[in-house]
Formats: C-alpha cells, structure tokens, sequence
C-alpha cells in the first residue's frame, strides 16, 4: 500500500511537472513577449501635422522641425550631468526631476527629458549623443505661425498628460496634443498618424539592425489640411481695432453661418505657446486675471445684450399679435410700471411706431410690447414660458452646437427660475417684475457669439445656420450636414420685415446715423448695456458696455456682426463704429469711413480699465476729471454728428 501511494505521488507530481512546462511553452508567450521587448526598440515616426488656411486659402499655420532629447531609464548608464547639463543648456536639479518623471512613467519606454530643442541645439548636441547611453534624439514638428493674430480660435498644442494617456491608448509619454480652438477641435484630423520603427538589439544592448527586415514597420500619415471660414485680413483688422480694449467682434456670413471674424481682446501672439518659452509665457498669461489673454470673450463671455434685444421683442409682440407695425406708443421719458423708479429713455420724437421705436430704441414702446406678450396669458409663468420657447428658436439660452470646444449657453430665464426667486406661491411675481428684459437687461445674457447668431437670424428673415469655423477638410468632400440644416424660428417669416425696416432706421435717421457706410445699406441697432457688480457686498454700478449688430446689406446680406466693448459707455460710441467698418472692410476690401476707424484706433480703454474697483468713491478732484472727460468725449461726438 505505501509503495502504491509512493508511485501515485510520484507519478502525479511528474504529470504536473509536465503539464506546466507544456502550457510555458507552448500557450504562455508572456516570457517570449520580455525577451522580444528586452531585445526591439520601438521607435516612433510622427507625422507632419495638417496645414490650417484661410477662406481665401491663404496659409496661416505650417510646421517647422524641432527636436526633443528622450530617454529609456533602464537603459541608462552613468555619466557626467555637469557635462550633459551644460550641453543642454538646463539646470541639473531639472534634469533630475525629469529622469525621476521619466521613470515613474516607465522604465523600459521613451520620455521626453528636453523638449523643442532648436536645430543649432540638436546640430550641437548630436555630435556628443554617442557618450550617453539610454538617450536619444527625435525628431518632430511644432507649428509655424504665419500670422501673429487669430491665438483664440487657432488653440495650441501642447504635450500630453498622463490623464489623456491613460484615456487614449494612441498617445505616449511626449506626444503633443491640440488644446483650445481648432487645433483641439479638430485634433484626430490635424494630428495624421504616427509609423512605428523596430530594431532589433544584441545582449549588448547595441542595434543590429531592423527587426525583421522591417516588414512590421509601418510609414507615418500626415495629417490633413484644413481650410477655415476665418478671413485672416478681417480678422487682422478686428484686432487692431480692439487694440487697448477689452470685448469681442463676431462676424458670420448669414446665408451659411460661415464664422468670418471672430476677434478676441486682448488676445495674444500664437507663437508665444512654441517652443521652449512656451510654460513660461503660459503660465505669465493664465495667472492674467486683470485682462485675462486666455479667455475668448466672444464664445465665454455672457453679458446682457442690451437694446439690440429690443429687436427680439418686437418680434415676438407681432407673432403673438399684442401689437402691429402701425400702433404708436407714446414715451414720456421713460415707462413707468409702478416700481421704485421708471424705466428710463432718452429724448426722442413721441409717440412712435414700431420702425421708430426701433431707429430712436425707445425703451417705453418695448416695454409696453412686452408686458402685453406675457399678460396675454392667464398666468405670468405661461407668458414667461411662452416668451423664452420663442427666444429657443434663434439658439438663445443654449449652446448653438458650433464647431469649438468652448462656450456658455447665455441665460433666458423662465416661470421656475422666477417662481424659486419670488418663493412662489407664497408671493405671486407678475410681468412688470421681469419689465427689465424687454429690452435687454434684467436677468437676461448672451455670449456675442448669439448675439451674432440671432442677427443673422434677422438678416434672413427667420433662419439660420449654426455657425461654424470649419469651411474644407482635405480628402473629405463636404462639411458635417449639422452645418448645412436650416433652422427655423418660431417667428412666421412676414414679421421681419418691419423690424428690419426699424434696424434700416437705425442708420438712417436713428441712433447710428452719424455712422452711414457709403454706398451700402447697414440694418443695426445700438446698444448700451448696464454693467454692474458686487464691491465689499453692495452692487455697484460700473460704467455701461458698447453693444452692437448689425447686417449688411440689407437685401441679400452677406455679413451679420455682433460687437461688444466692455465699458464702452453707450452703443454707437465704440461698438457701432467698429461695427461699420469692419462691414466695409469686408465688403469693399477697403475702409472710406477714415473718420471712425482713426477714432477707434486712437481711442484707448485702459484708463478706464485701471479704475480702482476697490468700492471706494472717487475724491473730488478724480470726479472733476472723469466728468471733464466725459464731456470732451461728447463734444466729440457732436463734431462726428454735424
């Protein structure tokens, strides 16, 4: 019996023996898999990344060479920092932090150590690689900006981090990637496709020679060219006029909502996110918090519209038949509803129809045509409903779905917002509580990109096309349809013709009419939007904001715009004379306005910029010269008029 269970055992122990060594050899590749890894070096071929052009195919970004220093820390052997440091131009405490990095990535595959070397550093630096093992050389292109102007919708690349590496398999340690604008948006496009080299490599480490005569390597793809519906002389221009300002312009082509100009300020030089300066000038720019370079004002901004609103108001008061074109309304210098204080107007001819209304912005007949808009309900809250379900249609209090990474929704409000606000039922709240969004203010804000957005919606008499940057993908045929749909507002179509007639009034004999382009018929309306804040916890008014849209021409249009300059003071002082020449700009090629564009390029905000926002009031004296120049300025503007 023991005998029996001595053989059992023995026997046993010998099938297991035989098994395991069957299943490693045969079925476990793992260590078949470490010797090939311990034996091939990968080595990676990036692509030339996908040229960016203008509407008129004129080149605004290329690539240029550019070097990055890697390293394999298992592969590393010891030598001289003090020598290589020196060769690198970088301190040893930083070569050091990047080699600890590099190894906590992982000790068998390659990291940047130095990236962007230029091509005198490689030309240098190449001929002493042969001391330092485990490191190595690529190549790669960064960007060559042909344009020192566009930084807010172009975007940046940038290397990737560890969050995208672990989320996308085809990045690695050192790849660089596409952040903000079109170079994120439009990355999987733009970046082509990486090929891949293998070598094979003795017990010393050395390379013999490709691994399987190369038959597993692959050639790298470029990347694919881009043309964008940006015109880069527009958009050049847009920014010179924004010199010294804070705000944004926002031009689109209505009939295609084609994004032709869309200006930033202040914005930056692109090339300042190149090459080795590139963290430096980053981060001096992101810690920016006064004129915040980085932020694009146009797509994040959300600001009240102002008067330029007042055009949505009386759309809707006609769709909803609370009014026609010929009622008249009479202004008494304001509207007064029963509040603390009447809603305030400017002098002007009384009582007006609907086109003077809008040509002389009263803001007593658009209040009027609000409040019959919601009070046509039973109820505040279906009025109010109702009112921002039409709002909906021209792509107001959401996102427009364009083709850029960033943005805000703006806010329209509705019943449950303000039912949470008056802690309704406990307190009713009726329409003269919202009086202020009639024309503009009260709780309602857009970014300028809407504001564009539903100008063009008016130039086309009820549609438009959800704007877009991208014009042609090289090797693809046709934009994504989503930019090709029209869409439709709730707005019957024989509405906008008098409310365009109103926007004609504007510069005809309203409060643009100093500002006539000739020979183009300009709709527009002016806007002065109330700016306030919160100092030391009490809201305080600071000075207005320069809004502005306009189209052109007035049949046919082939440009809608949107300007808005941050304490700007009133409509027509900066945002309408942008607005005009940036509209002859575009359609003439030329400017004969000289008056307007040397008074926006000779007018500066930075003073009023650098107003101590501290809540403190001004002395006297600092009072004396703020109204002096106030004064002067519109003395200035009696000159223009005349």
């Amino acid at each position: 019996m023991r005998k029996l269970l001595l053989l059992s055992i023995v026997l046993f122990t010998g099938v297991v023996f035989v098994g395991r060594l069957f299943y490693l050899q045969v079925y476990d590749t793992s260590a078949a898999v470490q010797s090939e890894n311990n034996a091939i070096k990968v080595v990676y071929d990036y692509p030339q990344r996908g040229h960016i052009y203008d509407r008129n195919n004129k080149l605004i970004v290329s690539n240029q060479p550019s070097y990055d220093l890697m390293a394999i820390p298992r592969e590393i052997k010891p030598f001289d920092t003090l020598e290589f440091c020196k060769l690198l131009n970088i301190d040893k405490e930083k070569l050091v932090k990047e080699l600890n990095r590099a190894r906590v990535y992982s000790p068998r595959l390659p990291s940047v150590i130095v990236p962007t070397m230029s091509k005198k550093e490689y030309a240098y630096l190449g001929e002493q690689m042969r001391k330092y093992e485990g490191f190595y050389i690529q190549k790669r292109s960064l960007r060559d900006y042909q344009i020192d102007f566009g930084a807010n919708f172009l975007g940046y690349i940038q290397e990737v981090n560890q969050s995208i590496i672990d989320a996308n398999p085809y990045y690695q340690s050192g790849d660089l990637i596409g952040r903000q604008g079109v170079e994120q948006q439009y990355e999987d496009i733009l970046r082509g496709v990486k090929g891949v080299k293998r070598f094979q490599k003795d017990r010393f480490n050395r390379i013999i020679g490709s691994y399987k005569n190369g038959i597993l390597d692959t050639m790298p793809v470029a990347g694919n060219d881009l043309q964008l519906t940006i015109d880069a002389e527009l958009q050049k221009y847009g920014e010179e006029l924004m010199t010294n300002k804070r705000g944004g312009i926002i031009a689109l082509d209505p009939s295609t909502g084609e994004i032709l100009a869309l200006v930033s300020a202040p914005n930056y030089d692109p090339a300042l996110l190149v090459g080795r300066e590139r963290s430096k000038n980053f981060t001096k720019m992101y810690y920016d918090s006064i004129s915040e370079p980085l932020v694009d004002r146009v797509l994040l901004g959300q600001y009240p519209p102002g008067s330029p609103f007042k055009a949505l108001t009386a759309l809707i008061g006609l769709q909803e038949n609370v009014i026609d074109t010929s009622e008249r309304i009479s202004c008494h210098g304001g509207y007064n509803y029963g509040g603390s204080k009447p809603l305030g107007c400017h002098h002007h001819a009384s009582p007006l129809a609907m086109e003077g209304g809008i040509a002389n912005s009263c803001n007593a007949y658009f209040a009027t045509v609000y409040r019959r808009s919601i009070e046509k309900f039973k109820t505040p809250q279906e009025g109010i409903d109702n009112w921002k379900a039409h709002l909906k249609s021209f792509g107001l209090g959401d996102f427009l779905g364009y083709d850029l990474p960033i943005g805000r929704p703006g806010f329209i409000p509705n019943s449950e917002f303000y039912n949470r606000s008056y802690q309704y039922p406990k307190y009713r709240w009726y329409a003269t509580a919202t009086i202020s969004n009639a024309i503009g203010q009260g709780e309602v804000s857009m970014t300028p990109i809407q504001m564009a957005n539903f100008t063009a919606a008016i130039a086309n008499r009820g549609h438009y096309y959800k704007p877009h940057i991208i014009k042609k993908i090289k090797g693809v045929d046709t934009i994504p349809t989503a930019y090709q749909q029209k869409q439709q507002t709730t707005i019957d179509p024989k509405y906008f013709e008098p409310v365009v007639e109103g926007m004609h009034g504007v510069y005809n004999y309203g409060t643009a009419s100093t500002l006539k382009i000739p020979g183009i018929e300009i709709c527009g309306k002016t806007g002065t939007a109330e700016n306030y804040t919160r100092i030391d916890g009490k809201r305080v008014q600071l000075t207005d904001h320069s809004t502005f849209v306009a189209f052109a021409p007035k049949d046919n249009p082939k440009i809608a715009i949107a300007v808005f300059v941050e304490n700007g003071y009133w409509g027509s002082r900066f945002g309408g004379r942008i607005a005009s020449v940036m509209i002859e700009k575009y359609l003439k090629g030329n400017v004969t306005r000289k008056d307007l564009e040397q008074w926006v390029m000779t007018h500066s905000l930075e003073d009023e910029y650098a107003k101590p926002q501290s809540g403190k009031p001004f002395s006297i004296n600092d009072g004396k010269k703020v109204v002096a120049k106030f004064l002067l300025e519109k003395e200035e503007d009696k000159v223009h008029k005349k």
